[in-house]
């Protein structure tokens, strides 16, 4: 594919969401104009910033540690990447460390010499449900499910479909998963197209690696098509990741998009 796009992508956020316990005036210190300055410094328009606010912060330091970037889409000329990340900073009193996160759907168009970012849309999970069913509960529970922030809040939000959340219950069952998205951060729509994704409605989740094994990598193919095949009997009405495994049919899919995850997407 292309790993430039991923990390320009990367390297933004990185910038716009680590900084020292420097004056508000500098480059590297807390807030907003700082911020700018930072992604204008690594040739990013600075107003960037202001689209990604709740990684900012008003005093002491922090540090961002990206999880994992997917593509939400990638077509000859723009891109979507959804940066999955993990953010510490340090609370008012300089001493208290704040652990939190969230996804962002960074997208891009093709530039030269390089990808240019032109848009920041993070992650807005719905709130906490006020009672929780059970299979969402026991899955919040699970060590073997390893969930990004925003992806633990969609599942606390009691917004994701009994599919989903079976077919994770019968996931983690067989191996340990890591999610890279679930509802929020996702594009609304497939890109590059009008037809609404099955992310927002809350009947998908993406899965960036099994049993510590990144999907991306080819040398674990044969796990990636097991997972895949136990998608389908899992109930899920469609399936992508590196490989089309019915050559066209209607239940696996392939596409540039979906080499370095799985998708499950689900009716109900």
């Amino acid at each position: 594919m292309s790993p430039a796009v991923k990390l320009r992508a990367v390297r933004l956020l990185e910038a716009l969401g680590t900084w020292s316990a420097a004056s508000q005036e500098s480059d590297g210190g807390p807030g907003l104009v700082a911020a700018r300055a930072r992604l204008a410094k690594l040739g990013y328009d600075g107003r960037l910033a202001d689209q990604a606010t709740g990684l900012l912060g008003s005093s002491g330091a922090a540090a961002v540690q990206v999880v994992d970037a997917q593509y939400g889409g990638i077509l000859s000329s723009s891109s979507s990447v959804l940066v999955v990340l993990k953010q510490w900073r340090y609370a008012a009193d300089g001493t208290t460390v704040l652990a939190g996160g969230t996804t962002v759907d960074v997208r891009l168009v093709a530039g030269s010499p390089q990808w240019r970012v032109t848009a920041l849309h993070p992650a807005a999970p719905s709130p906490p449900a006020a009672s929780l069913g059970s299979a969402a509960a026991a899955l919040l529970a699970t060590p073997r499910l390893h969930l990004p922030v925003a992806a633990r809040a969609d599942i606390r939000s009691g917004t994701i479909s009994a599919g989903v959340l079976a077919a994770l219950h019968g996931l983690v069952a067989r191996h340990v998963v890591d999610v890279s998205v679930v509802k929020s951060g996702h594009p609304l729509y497939v890109f590059g197209t009008t037809r609404r994704s099955d992310h927002p409605r809350g009947h998908a989740v993406d899965v960036w690696a099994v049993d510590g094994h990144p999907v991306v990598n080819p040398a674990n193919r044969a796990l990636v098509e097991s997972v895949m095949r136990l998608g389908i009997a899992l109930g899920a009405y469609q399936v992508g990741g590196p490989v089309d495994l019915d050559g066209g049919g209607s239940q696996y899919f392939s596409d540039n998009t979906h080499h370095d995850h799985i998708h499950l997407g689900f009716h109900s």
